[in-house]
């Protein structure tokens, strides 16, 4: 049996291939094909199965990350797309929280509201808090709306009553007559995607849940029909941003859920591998085409938030933390009208791409500075297949960037690169040394296409005393898929005090969360012994705005005073102290429904003779030392144990790790680098 993940990058799409039996690993990218994302995940499966001797029926698992969901919300390309809401709740979406992006820049703008207000339509009906019905729904007038809204030609529909959270009635009644009405619409309910306090959240979410789905659906209705006709008979996983994975009927109605997807495969793969290596406390450093990717993880877990921002709009759902910054191997460098040098967040993307790949990229790129210092290989990567154009980018580089700031190729090469590593460290700080975490208690895991590139000189500037590098670090993602197991999120609110009167309602508001949980882990068909729940309760101080998250194993009669506990510790965690002798306000329960998927071990390297370099070429090391005659290894020939003492260069398929004078490497039997750093 044998198992594929499939990872969707700006720039690539990686493939991984496992057998489910031994966990040998085989890797494969292609281009990505961003007009159409499913050819080149088809493409690359079927070349995978043909490079590999297979047939298509030896395949009985695909997981997926993809970035459709989130890109049709940065580019607007989402569905024409309405709003149905509660009389005098038109313009929720328009207020806000009165947050500007910028403080202080006037120039800056809030997000446009996914639905245009002609299209936010008022409903008669008000559920009050408690979901007692004041006034009942005017269902003639729903039908009005309907009949209005399907003339007008809109695509989808998002219905965000007040305090469907509480009781879902009203929603559930407008989703049934807006169905009948207009059949040929996407219908989002508040109460199914985000049944959760919070007015402004919970409609921002629902809406944009709204505005990508019938994008969503379209997209995957072609990558499984092209998953079919390449003979793969079992339905695919997508990875969603909790790093759980989900049906396809599932993502097809909370496609909102996929916003994070292949990078929360990445986390979820690195915490996998640090547990196994003995290395808990990770900080993870994905850098692709386009972006760089930073997380925590602590104590073997990832770091998870309830909410984040995608292009500037709320999204409120269980997810990976992760912080994005615009910083990959495409990034433009370019100079701003003071004519000082600046790197990214444009990209080149997968098209043109950097002007080295010879697909007639124009502008200078972090990749073109890393092929003109020759630490990327100058002739070739992708083992060879992907041929390289060194001269054109060393004539980017120096006409854009050297000859206008009257520098020297080499300087300006590293000047671009130092910008973007100084990026890419302050996106690290970020999440680390800003939340009260010792940087030098954490290693630096590096992976994505351009990630050991630039982890070295990154770990050093923050403090990191080691790297490490897991095998074909550009297809961790793809990797980390078939790590993870199906998983989705319940949540329900139930403001209260704590006390013990009302812990029976938190109780009975789990029992009902399990309901729900075990209806949906039998409709993606997990069976009974492979399910597992885990519950976690938002709770604050009487008097607060927002919540600590607090994990419960147990909620039996004695569990009240083992919250109460537990959630003094977490709010110390928190915000650095606790008052014990303040009431407690429980807000939101949630339970994650888990069902274990096989996965295949961690394959540890076979012994293999000492390695001697495979080749030697100059490479640029700033500077301090300039050009240097360096060995350069293939990765694949280094066998468990090795150590090399840089400088080296260390090229396999998927990316390549440059080490300084002086950085240290070692090989652990699982065929990870482990660099530290000088």
């Amino acid at each position: 049996m044998y198992r594929v993940g499939v990872d969707v990058g700006g720039t690539f799409t990686d493939l991984v291939l496992i057998h489910g039996g031994d966990g040998t690993t085989r890797f494969h990218k292609v281009p990505s094909t961003p007009h159409d994302p499913s050819e080149a995940i088809a493409r690359g499966i079927v070349e995978l199965i043909e490079m590999n001797g297979l047939v298509p029926t030896d395949i009985q698992h695909i997981g997926h990350g993809t970035t459709v969901a989130t890109n049709l919300v940065i580019e607007g390309k989402g569905a024409r797309c309405a709003l149905i809401t509660t009389r005098g709740f038109r313009d929720v979406l328009d207020i806000g929280r009165q947050t500007r992006p910028h403080n202080f820049d006037y120039n800056v703008r809030k997000a446009e509201p996914m639905a245009p207000r002609k299209w936010r339509k008022e409903v008669t009906e008000r559920i009050a808090a408690d979901g007692e019905i004041l006034i009942p729904l005017d269902e003639s007038e729903v039908r009005r709306l309907a009949e209005e809204l399907k003339a007008e030609g809109v695509e989808s529909i998002a219905v965000c009553l007040l305090h469907s959270y509480r009781n879902a009635a009203h929603e559930t009644k407008v989703g049934e007559i807006l169905r009948e009405v207009v059949p040929d619409a996407y219908i989002c309910l508040s109460s199914e995607v985000l049944p959760e306090f919070r007015e402004f959240e919970r409609f921002s979410t629902t809406t944009l849940n709204a505005k990508v789905g019938p994008r969503m659906e379209s997209y995957l209705g072609r990558f499984l029909q092209r998953v079919q006709e390449a003979g793969v008979v079992h339905e695919p996983f997508t990875i969603h941003s909790n790093g759980g994975l989900m049906s396809v009927e599932a993502v097809r109605k909370f496609p909102v859920r996929t916003c994070l997807s292949g990078p929360a495969a990445g986390v979820v793969g690195a915490a996998t591998v640090g547990r196994a290596i003995g290395r808990p406390n990770l900080v993870t450093f994905d850098v692709g085409g386009t972006s760089t990717d930073v997380s925590l993880i602590v104590d073997g877990e990832a770091m998870f938030s309830s909410s984040r921002s995608v292009a500037g709009y709320p999204v409120k759902t269980p997810m990976v933390d992760i912080h994005v910054i615009g910083a990959g191997g495409g990034s433009l460098a370019w100079l701003d009208d003071a004519g000082s040098l600046k790197v990214g967040p444009q990209s080149a993307g997968a098209v043109p791409g950097p002007v080295g790949y010879g697909k007639g990229g124009e502008r200078a790129t972090i990749t073109d500075a890393q092929i003109s210092l020759h630490r990327l290989n100058p002739v070739s990567v992708l083992d060879g297949k992907f041929p390289i154009y060194a001269d054109a980018a060393k004539q980017a580089v120096r006409e854009q960037v050297a000859e206008p700031l009257q520098l020297d190729l080499e300087t300006a090469a590293e000047g671009i690169i130092r910008i973007a590593n100084a990026n890419m460290s302050r996106a690290i700080r970020s999440v680390s040394t800003e939340r009260g975490y010792d940087l030098s208690e954490f290693a630096l895991f590096a992976y994505g296409g351009a990630g050991p590139l630039h982890a070295l000189d990154v770990a050093e500037e923050c403090g990191i005393p080691t790297v490490i590098i897991p095998p074909e670090p550009g297809n961790m993602c793809a990797r980390g898929i078939l790590l993870t197991d199906i998983s989705f999120d319940f949540v329900g609110s139930e403001i209260l005090l704590v006390e013990p009167a009302t812990w029976n309602r938190i109780q009975q508001r789990f029992a009902a969360l399990r309901v729900s949980a075990d209806e949906w882990l039998a409709a993606e068909d997990v069976a009974p012994e492979h399910r597992s729940y885990q519950c976690v309760i938002d709770a604050r101080y009487v008097g607060q705005n927002f919540e600590v998250q607090v994990a419960m194993e147990h909620l039996d009669e004695g569990s009240l005073d083992l919250f109460v506990e537990a959630f003094h510790e977490a709010h110390k965690k928190e915000y650095g102290y606790n008052v014990p002798t303040r009431q407690i306000e429980i807000i939101n329960c949630r339970m994650k429904a888990i069902g274990a998927v096989s996965k295949a071990p961690l394959a540890s390297l076979e012994p293999k003779e000492p390695t001697q370099p495979d080749d030697t070429r100059r490479v640029y090391f700033g500077s301090t030392h300039g050009w240097l005659p360096t060995d350069v290894y293939r990765r694949a020939n280094l066998g468990p144990g090795v150590k090399i003492v840089g400088p080296a260069v260390v090229e396999e398929m998927s990316s390549t790790t440059v080490i300084r004078p002086g950085q240290r490497l070692e090989v652990d039997a699982y065929g990870n680098l482990i660099v530290h750093i000088a």
